[in-house]
């Protein structure tokens, strides 16, 4: 049986053996690189995610399954309860739009961009 002193040292051996390889075989792997981004025009910008030419939009996201908190169903118009000068308009769900932050932040409320019946 081996001892815990000659595993370590095949590890190390084994180590050094696979860094010397990659030594070797870097250049030629960084060559065939090349070669193929030159052969099909591939770019830097190519390579960074979510850019490149050709590539398919990012999948969508797996659907939770209904049941406890599942959520409602996207796309669902709802009325407009605020109106801006120019006739932006904003339902009140979500994010506070920036026109209308903008005239919170002057002192105006949402009150009085609200849409009377």
């Amino acid at each position: 049986m081996s001892n815990l002193i000659d595993i370590q040292t095949q590890i190390e051996k084994l180590q050094k053996q696979a860094n010397d390889i990659k030594v070797r075989e870097f250049d030629k792997t960084v060559q065939e690189i090349l070669a193929k981004m030159q052969a099909f025009g591939i770019t830097l910008k190519d390579l960074q995610p979510g850019k490149g030419r050709g590539r398919k939009a990012k999948a969508a996201p797996m659907k939770k399954p209904a049941g406890k908190g599942a959520a409602k169903k996207p796309g669902i118009a709802v009325a407009a309860k605020y109106r801006g000068p120019e006739g932006q308009t904003w339902s009140g769900r979500g994010l506070t739009p920036r026109w209308l932050a903008t005239l919170l932040a002057q002192g105006r409320t949402k009150e009085d961009f609200a849409i009377k019946d």
